[in-house]
């Protein structure tokens, strides 16, 4: 199966509540590489790569969040697939 890369940026109450975290486990459980990281104006933006499925699944996850988030958006954008690192980490 062909791979999908896609790039989003979480807003809302994102920071400070683990999001991150919760990140990097839904997208480790769901065999995704990338990364994830807290953003200047308090968003969070992500980068996974992996089965179109699942990819499809992690965006839809983001739409909700950790438990303590409150989301208000996602913009997810697709890009092209290639070159991502294996596994999954939160960059600081």
């Amino acid at each position: 199966m062909a791979r999908k890369r896609m790039h989003a940026i979480v807003h809302g109450r994102v920071q400070g509540v683990m999001f991150r975290a919760y990140t990097q486990w839904q997208a480790e459980t769901l065999g995704l590489d990338g990364w994830v990281r807290n953003l200047p104006d308090g968003t969070v933006e992500t980068v996974f790569e992996g089965e179109e499925q699942q990819v499809e699944a992690m965006c839809d996850w983001l739409r909700t969040g950790s438990p303590r988030s409150r989301v208000s958006r996602v913009d997810c954008e697709e890009e092209p697939a290639g070159g991502m690192e294996s596994g999954f980490s939160i960059l600081f």
